[in-house]
């Protein structure tokens, strides 16, 4: 008879993936993760059948914890600016909180081992966010963009805003302020 599957290893070796992941890229062998996981490569693959599956798993793992963070308190009824400067504050604050796991998501975005349902996955998660910059963009208030194109942006501007975050700590809100506004003049029709 099998023995259950512990929640605590499986979280070790994803918490392990995104550390080996974002050191080493997504070409990190499976030893390596295992190693990291304190657990045996073989126990890694009765947890994942494959390391593509892994590979999956882990970018839904993190777009959860994203999700948790950056929607727990989102405000709905805020103007679109407040709304989308929370979005901006929330996801810095966790991506210099969690940089093993931002540097991961990053590359497993790109993957061309990421399945169609994991993105699909993965953008549900966002779709309060996705609808309010739909409807920002129909009224005027946001430059007719294309979605993909926007997080582009948001994306880039965000990981240069996280890597001043982390060089100076004492300066972070600032980082993070101005980032945010060089993203608005860049998305907003002022």
């Amino acid at each position: 008879m099998a023995r259950p599957k512990s929640e605590d290893k499986r979280n070790a070796i994803l918490a392990a993936a995104a550390q080996v992941i974002a050191e080493q890229g997504l070409g990190a062998p499976t030893a390596r993760i295992a190693k990291v996981a304190g657990v045996a490569e073989g126990t890694l693959f009765t947890y994942f059948e494959n390391k593509d599956v892994l590979l999956n798993e882990l970018y839904l793992d993190i777009k959860s914890d994203m999700r948790d963070v950056m929607m727990a308190a989102y405000p709905r009824s805020g103007s679109v600016e407040q709304r989308v400067r929370y979005v901006w504050q929330q996801y810095v604050d966790w991506g210099v909180a969690f940089p093993d796991k931002r540097r991961a998501v990053t590359q497993l975005a790109v993957c061309d081992r990421l399945s169609e349902q994991a993105r699909a996955i993965g953008m549900e998660a966002f779709a309060d966010v996705n609808a309010m910059m739909e409807t920002s963009v129909a009224s005027g208030i946001l430059r007719n963009q294309p979605p993909a194109f926007v997080a582009a942006i948001m994306g880039s501007l965000a990981d240069t805003t996280m890597e001043f975050m982390e060089r100076d700590p004492a300066q972070a809100a600032r980082y993070r302020d101005a980032g945010f506004e060089a993203f608005w003049h860049a998305v907003a029709k002022t």
